[in-house]
């Protein structure tokens, strides 16, 4: 396990279509300043972590809290990185001041999500003015774009490693918002978990709720309930109750081992896997959480 990103909050500026979260200007669920050092904690006895990144929802709405991210960050040498919608870049000028702090704790990235979901055509683009301060300020700068969805054909990512451009995936509002029109394909054929590692994951995100997400919705555990080094010791991707059946067979294992029956309205393994999970999260609260990344009202402190 080598990285960790913190969903520092779950309340954005935006409620975008294609939000794996369901984040939104009501979306509630924000880490503490105690709880970012008490996580921070565990993540030194882990020993293995060499990379943290922060987003959300939208870091910069809670621009102290992440300042004092980044300090903990540093004070073990760890990478960090920031994911943002660039809402705060006004003009270059103004960007530079939100920058400044965050140049001289020190960053290795600065992800500025620049598509259609985010910024409109025609007006003044934050992202531009965010990668432009970034570049004045000697800070590492890259742009995430999403692409409309369509039928996708090709290479899929490589598993486990974030998403930093390119395709859709069809979990969280996407999956309710993005998938009319488009092709199915029938459930039986969906078998593999193309896009996450869950037999041996680098890299989880955490929540302030606990939850410790292998792909979001989907917890390792909650590192409240018990301490993150031993959620990685002891994680056995092949018992894991939603997991198991991934690695043994997609999304069509994991609907036969709970008596699920799939119809051919899928579009992809996510838009599958997220419509099983989302019927099982009754019978399995503590790995399938929290309810509001599935669209399903706030989340509860320790619920995960």
């Amino acid at each position: 396990m080598n990285g960790i990103h913190f969903l520092l909050s779950y309340s954005c500026t935006y409620r975008c279509d294609h939000c794996f979260l369901h984040c939104s200007p009501e979306a509630r669920g924000t880490f503490t300043c105690g709880q970012l050092r008490q996580v921070f904690e565990q993540i030194e006895l882990v020993g293995t972590v060499e990379t943290v990144y922060f987003e959300g929802g939208e870091a910069f709405l809670y621009y102290p809290l992440l300042l004092e991210g980044l300090q903990l960050a540093a004070s073990l040498g760890l990478r960090a990185g920031i994911v943002t919608n660039a809402y705060w870049a006004t003009s270059v000028e103004d960007a530079e001041l939100w920058l400044e702090p965050i140049k001289a704790i020190g960053i290795a990235d600065l992800n500025v999500s620049d598509d259609r979901f985010h910024q409109v055509a025609g007006e003044s683009n934050p992202a531009m003015a965010a990668r432009a301060a970034a570049v004045k300020l000697g800070i590492p700068c890259g742009t995430i774009r999403i692409e409309s969805p369509l039928a996708y054909a090709g290479e899929t990512p490589d598993r486990g490693q974030p998403v930093n451009g390119g395709r859709v995936l069809f979990k969280g509002r996407a999956a309710e918002k993005l998938t009319a029109g488009l092709p199915r394909r029938r459930g039986t054929e969906l078998t593999t978990c193309p896009y996450e590692d869950l037999d041996a994951p680098a890299r989880v995100h955490v929540d302030c709720y606990g939850n410790v997400h292998l792909c979001q919705g989907l917890s390792m555990g909650n590192l409240w309930e018990t301490p993150l080094a031993q959620l990685i010791r002891e994680y056995d991707g092949r018992r894991h109750p939603i997991c198991g059946p991934l690695l043994r067979g997609g999304p069509a294992a994991l609907a036969n081992e709970y008596g699920i029956e799939l119809s051919d309205e899928f579009v992809d393994e996510c838009h599958c896997c997220y419509t099983i999970r989302k019927g099982l999260l009754e019978r399995f609260p503590g790995y399938l959480a929290p309810r509001q990344v599935y669209g399903l009202g706030q989340a509860v402190i320790g619920a995960g």
